[in-house]
């Protein structure tokens, strides 16, 4: 986060987080990051099954939904810059927090991590990210160069025989320059493989007929941990999430409970 954007707090937009289930009481939150092309409304139906001390926040990203006139984000640092600045200026990080990544929304979540470490903000008490490769395994490709018809074999891949975009013209013509522009934002991240490892709880979530990812590439997470590491499997594809809903809830409340038991204090400074 450069020292230009720190002066910029008060730009910041509510517009960045929905809160589909308001919980003012709550004693911990989950912030969740969602996938390329995805939206906050991917994670809606999980506040329906949350207790009343867990409050789910999803993060929009600009370009999609209510925030779709906004222009979209194509790159890493850019779209990390904004999410620090909003953190702050919604004081969305007053309460202790699991931070979730589904496929590029993990690796956002990563980098945020990096980022809110050195600007000295609270970190998650743990990070899970979910059918992502880990930093130093990550995968060169260039699809967001390619036809919008091998974006469409892509997808195709990636969903199984759950739903094809291809069948859908109309829909597609509006979500490929989406899909198009987090593809771009993916493959032209660098990592930063020199950083220190994180000093908090990881886990990886994968689902065990997912093509993309193989478990070598989720194992490789622990890495950049010196606190525990957990892998959770879970049955289906790529997107896993769908139909694993229950599963993955449960093994985040898991993870929430611990931490309320667990001699892991949750800081207002990482």
């Amino acid at each position: 986060m450069n020292s230009a954007t720190s002066f910029k707090v008060t730009q910041a937009k509510t517009a960045w987080w929905r809160v589909y289930q308001p919980q003012p009481q709550a004693k911990q939150r989950i912030i969740c990051l969602p996938h390329a092309g995805g939206c906050a409304s991917f994670f809606k139906k999980w506040t329906m099954t949350l207790p009343s001390s867990i409050e789910l926040i999803a993060v929009q990203y600009p370009g999609r939904e209510e925030r779709l006139v906004e222009p979209l984000i194509n790159n890493m640092e850019q779209l990390i810059d904004e999410l620090i600045i909003a953190l702050i200026e919604q004081q969305i990080l007053d309460k202790p927090y699991l931070l979730f990544g589904h496929s590029m929304g993990g690796y956002v979540a990563y980098e945020l991590c990096l980022a809110l470490r050195e600007c000295n903000l609270p970190l998650p008490y743990h990070l899970v990210i979910s059918a992502g490769e880990a930093p130093n395994h990550k995968n060169a490709s260039t699809l967001h160069l390619d036809s919008d018809q091998a974006l469409l074999n892509e997808l195709d891949k990636l969903n199984g025989s759950q739903f094809s975009l291809a069948t859908h013209p109309e829909l597609a013509q509006m979500l490929l320059p989406i899909i198009r522009n987090d593809y771009q934002l993916i493959e032209t991240w660098q990592p930063q493989l020199n950083s220190l490892p994180l000093a908090i709880p990881l886990s990886t979530f994968i689902a065990q007929q997912d093509t993309e990812l193989t478990e070598e590439q989720a194992l490789a997470w622990q890495q950049q941990t010196t606190n525990n590491f957990h892998c959770e499997y879970f049955q289906g594809n790529h997107f896993y999430l769908i139909d694993e809903q229950a599963k993955v809830i449960q093994a985040l409340l898991k993870i929430a409970k611990q931490q309320m038991r667990s001699h892991y204090q949750w800081t207002m400074t990482p």
